[in-house]
This record gives C-alpha cells, structure tokens and sequence, in this order.
C-alpha cells in the first residue's frame, strides 16, 4: 500500500513539473513576427497579405500541424527558425530581435496570434 502512494505521489510531481514548463504561446510576440516577417514577405509577392482573418481559428491549427507552405512546396517551420531569421535579420528588425528564440517558442507566440486573430477568434486581425 505504501509502494502504491509513493507511485502516485510521484506520478503527480512529474504531471505538475510537466505542465509548469509547457509555453504557452505568446500572441503578442506572435503579432510582431507574423507582421513584420510573415505580412512584409508576402505583400511583395503576387499572393499578397493574409490576415489572421481569413481563417478559422480550427483553419489555422490545421495549417500549422499541416507544415506545408506555398502549396506545400516549402514548410512553415522553415520561415521560424533561427536559421531563417538569421539569413533576414540584416533587413528586418522582427528577425533580428528574436534571432535567439527557440524555434518552437516562436512557433507557439505565432500560432497564439493566428488563434487569436482568426475569424472566430478573441480578436480577429488584419494585417495592413
């Protein structure tokens, strides 16, 4: 019996310094990545800006979890990492400020602005 509670006392431990590491995404630094990064970049192409609006909040996740950009030529990911912003960051500023986030940080603050910013969202943003 005493085995049985120390197993589960310890389960719980693990469970809580679990979840007081998760990040959760922080939508403001999000903002200024995706429209500084994200918005300037396709405002010079063709296909023109996207704005949080444009999709669902379940649209976006979808998209995220998908990895697959441009038509699914290219992946998300690619334009988050360090490696990326550090190839642009001579020429945008939103680059080189968050040259040293870890890539699934900034993945997370991205997609709690996409969330937040979708057409069903708290919030639902445009990007001009």
């Amino acid at each position: 019996m005493k085995m049985n509670k120390t197993l589960t006392a310890g389960a719980a431990l693990c469970l809580l310094a679990t979840s007081a590491f998760a990040y959760d995404g922080n939508w403001k630094v999000g903002r200024i990545y995706y429209r500084s990064v994200c918005t300037s970049c396709h405002a010079a192409l063709p296909i023109g800006t996207i704005n949080p609006s444009t999709k669902t909040k379940a649209e976006w996740a979808a998209y995220l979890t998908a990895d697959k950009h441009a038509k699914g030529k290219e992946t998300v990911s690619q334009y988050v990492s360090k490696a990326y912003r550090a190839s642009i960051k001579a020429g945008n500023k939103a680059a080189e400020k968050f040259a040293n986030n870890p890539d699934s940080e900034l993945a997370a603050d991205i997609k709690a602005f996409l969330i937040k910013g979708a057409k069903d969202g708290d919030s639902p943003a445009t990007c001009s």
